[in-house]
């Protein structure tokens, strides 16, 4: 029933409430980002979602406009506290996960969920190897186990193993788990970049 239906009145619940704190963010950073190099508030980033159905996943834009894409061994997004793409807002909002607040709007839209698997780069599905794809059976989260727990610390496919046994296991109680450990590490900021030697894939 969690699963079902509560989960998703749980979403928008939460999302409604705290969508006024989203505005005030918009209405601090906006500007700050803008007026940095005149570029756009926003990163829309294009990520895999449920069923595999793709959508675009909102952001606040923490690099340069025009900063190149580079990526780990693993095929993810490069990820690093010294990156010298990054704003100098941007380094503030990525160490503070500020960055991720506008999924608050994907939340509504139905893209995501408050808690589940991160989402994924579309030209990762062609990656997915044996039960990998399972990731795919519920909307992807602002957060998740992995964050939760690990953080930036593990490789790509231990997440996904990681995913999966969430899905196995979701209930509201590790969703509320979930929530508040992934608060406390938010605070601490810790493990907020990934090395490259842990990145590859197993």
């Amino acid at each position: 029933m969690y699963k079902i239906a509560l989960k998703r009145v749980f979403d928008l619940l939460i999302a409604l409430i705290i969508f006024p704190i989203l505005l005030i963010i918009l209405i601090i950073l906006g500007p700050i980002i803008y007026f940095q190099d005149k570029g756009t508030i926003f990163y829309n980033a294009p990520r895999l979602g449920k069923d595999g159905k793709k959508f675009i996943m909102y952001k606040l834009r923490s690099m340069k406009l025009n900063a190149p894409d580079l990526r780990n061994e693993d095929g993810s997004t490069f990820n690093s506290e010294d990156d010298p793409r990054l704003t100098k807002i941007g380094k503030f909002i990525r160490k503070t996960s500020l960055d991720e607040t506008p999924q608050l709007i994907n939340i509504l839209k139905g893209d995501m969920s408050i808690i589940g698997p991160r989402p994924d780069l579309p030209e990762h599905f062609a990656l997915y190897k044996g039960n990998e794809s399972r990731k795919l059976e519920i909307r992807p989260g602002v957060t998740g186990y992995n964050q939760a727990y690990f953080r930036n610390t593990i490789p790509w496919k231990e997440r996904i193993q990681n995913d999966i046994y969430y899905i196995d296991h979701l209930s509201w109680w590790l969703d509320i788990k979930i929530f508040f450990r992934t608060a406390k590490s938010v605070l601490k900021r810790e493990d907020v970049y990934v090395s490259k030697e842990k990145t590859k894939l197993n």
